[in-house]
């Protein structure tokens, strides 16, 4: 039903989400709701959660400052301060459950549960409350596992998955992958998992406890390493034998281009051949047969090096695409701002902020043909909305609200 500017209401409008989380795996899930038309509310302590002094930070003339990444992942969200250990301040999230569809937390395991906030209480103040938590290893009685008591952040997550193992140069030690995948692929995950649980509601009438671990999340990704093991059973790791052809890395003029996916012998033939090593053809090794991954990284990448080396990654990436290979160049962050495809994907969202200025980000991937353009609102100032959310939504007076902002509950 089209609303009265003619537009589709965003899918998740008329949702409010209480997001008491912090850092990155937390937040990043309830911007992808906020993004989807969710009302997220962010309860932060009243000197504010730890994300917003992640450094790198972006200085104001006045001299005040702001976390870059806090702003990356907390756009379309309202804040309000809250001291949950003070009986006052407790009552008030109640309040605010009670009129809420979601409840977002990645304080860690039993956290919420200490302050008197599980989801055991939670849903006996509003049973279609649907709780949603991110721990390391899962904190549900029901599936409780011997680490489910470990705390755990982006490296864990990696290590324990299985991602380090394979990442990283034969011979050397594991290495992570570089961004916070170890956070932000659970907060997908959590996004997705809370999508199913109001689902099941708007059948049921029932909210229900989503229990996610990031040990969990980044696990399901190993599309390629589990497979091998179970045929082989030899566990892949960083020695490329399995590897074969799949992926090799060329040095180019002015950086690398990644040659993956290629099975064919006819796309090797072209390409030694234009190259003007002709002779590489009669041995079957170099067209993708009988060769081992270290016989890719030490005899082919070295010959296809003679030639790439003088290319631009463009150039390189241009003639491989036209032999038919997939093929890519290794991008920074400022190719990445630079691209025209991504400009033209509609993949970067800009807000101006009144300490960070004009600050640019990755916009929401998902494009839907039926709604309107996803918000972007910019990210909140600490408390920015507490008397908006405290009076306005819940209805406590003006001395009310002075009243508990004097006793440092907000």
């Amino acid at each position: 039903m089209a609303t009265s500017n003619g537009h589709v209401p965003l899918p998740l409008e008329g949702i409010r989400v209480v997001d008491a989380t912090h850092i990155v795996a937390g937040p990043f899930c309830s911007m992808l709701l906020g993004d989807a038309g969710a009302e997220v509310i962010k309860v932060e302590r009243p000197g504010g959660e730890r994300g917003r002094r992640t450094r790198p930070y972006i200085t104001h003339e006045s001299g005040q400052w702001v976390s870059s990444r806090f702003l990356t992942v907390n756009r379309n969200k309202k804040s309000i301060t809250l001291e949950l250990r003070h009986p006052r301040g407790k009552a008030i999230f109640e309040e605010l459950v009670r009129i809420s569809d979601v409840v977002l937390d990645n304080w860690g395991p039993g956290a919420m549960k200490r302050l008197g906030l599980g989801y055991d209480r939670l849903s006996s103040i509003n049973p279609s409350i649907i709780y949603a938590s991110i721990t390391g290893y899962g904190d549900s009685d029901a599936l409780r596992g011997p680490y489910s008591r470990w705390a755990a952040n982006n490296p864990c997550a990696q290590a324990m998955a299985g991602w380090m193992e394979i990442t990283g140069e034969p011979g050397g030690r594991p290495q992570m992958v570089g961004d916070n995948v170890g956070d932000s692929v659970p907060g997908v995950w959590t996004a997705y998992g809370i999508l199913l649980a109001l689902e099941s509601r708007r059948k049921t009438g029932l909210g229900q406890h989503v229990d996610m671990a990031m040990y969990d999340c980044l696990v399901a990704h190993n599309t390629s390493t589990i497979p091998v093991y179970q045929v082989t059973g030899q566990p892949p790791g960083r020695n490329r034998e399995n590897m074969v052809q799949a992926q090799l890395t060329l040095k180019a003029q002015d950086g690398y281009v990644v040659l993956a996916g290629a099975g064919d012998e006819e796309k090797w033939v072209a390409l030694w051949k234009l190259i003007g090593r002709e002779e590489l053809v009669q041995d079957p090794r170099y067209l993708g047969r009988d060769g081992t991954g270290l016989f890719f990284m030490n005899e082919v990448r070295p010959a296809l090096e003679e030639w790439t080396r003088d290319m631009s990654k463009w150039d390189l990436t241009q003639t491989l695409l036209d032999l038919g290979f997939s093929a890519a160049m290794v991008q920074n962050a400022e190719d990445m701002m630079n691209c025209p495809h991504l400009e033209t994907r509609n993949m970067w969202a800009e807000f101006d902020h009144p300490i960070g200025g004009r600050f640019v980000v990755p916009a929401n991937p998902v494009k839907l043909s039926g709604v309107g353009e996803m918000p972007v609102r910019r990210p909140p100032l600490l408390g920015e909305h507490d008397e908006e959310v405290l009076c306005g939504l819940l209805g406590l007076s003006g001395e009310d609200f002075a009243s508990i902002k004097a006793e440092g509950v907000v």
